[in-house]
């Protein structure tokens, strides 16, 4: 891969959310000693990509100070009751100008490996294509890259239809990339599928 064209892709990670279903911060559980967002941010500086914006909403005390010891950059998006979208708008707004492609992460997602990251990034500079997005059995999972040339489009969004729907409208601009890896399908919606993966671990 070409060292000037990745310093300019960027990663958003979203953790904004107050994880109402977990009944408790998700982004602050814990896996192998660090939390879950840690766990996030190590994957994606363990890649080829250094350059990440951690959004940040409910539980933003906690949790900046968790970022800023990861020495990443963060937002704070004060409308994330509006939803992922107002989150990947605000993470949008925080980039540099020189931005030429962005990942999108979600905070709950801490088993994805690095390679897989590499892999979406170098389908993404081979392919010519503004969307990728990696996929299991055929299922899609993330993080997906969206080249910036669609980040005016996806401040226009319906936040009812979401991020989604740039994939569809631009179906032509997709490329879809198998990774073999069920971990880009992972996440965690409440405590019991953490004790789950806890017990796994185990």
């Amino acid at each position: 891969m070409i060292k000037e064209d990745i310093s300019r892709i960027r990663a958003i990670i979203l953790a904004a959310g107050e994880s109402k279903r977990m009944g408790f911060p998700k982004m602050l559980l814990t896996f192998n000693g660090l939390s879950m967002i840690e766990n996030v941010i190590s994957n994606v500086l363990k890649s080829c990509i250094k350059d990440i914006i951690v959004v940040l909403g409910a539980n933003k005390e906690k949790l900046s100070d968790l970022v800023e010891k990861m020495n990443v950059n963060h937002c704070i998006n004060d409308n994330y009751k509006e939803g992922m979208l107002s989150s990947v708008i605000c993470g949008l707004c925080c980039l540099p100008e020189d931005t030429r492609a962005v990942l999108i992460f979600q905070g709950d997602q801490p088993f994805i490996k690095p390679h897989v990251i590499d892999l979406v990034v170098e389908t993404y500079l081979l392919s010519k294509k503004g969307i990728i997005i990696p996929v299991y059995s055929g299922k899609r999972g993330h993080p997906v890259l969206i080249d910036i040339k669609y980040k005016k489009e996806i401040e226009r969004l319906d936040p009812e239809i979401g991020l989604r729907s740039i994939s569809v409208i631009h179906s032509s601009d997709v490329q879809e990339i198998e990774t073999g890896e069920p971990d880009i399908l992972r996440d965690f919606d409440t405590y019991e599928d953490y004790k789950v993966e806890i017990n796994k671990m185990k």
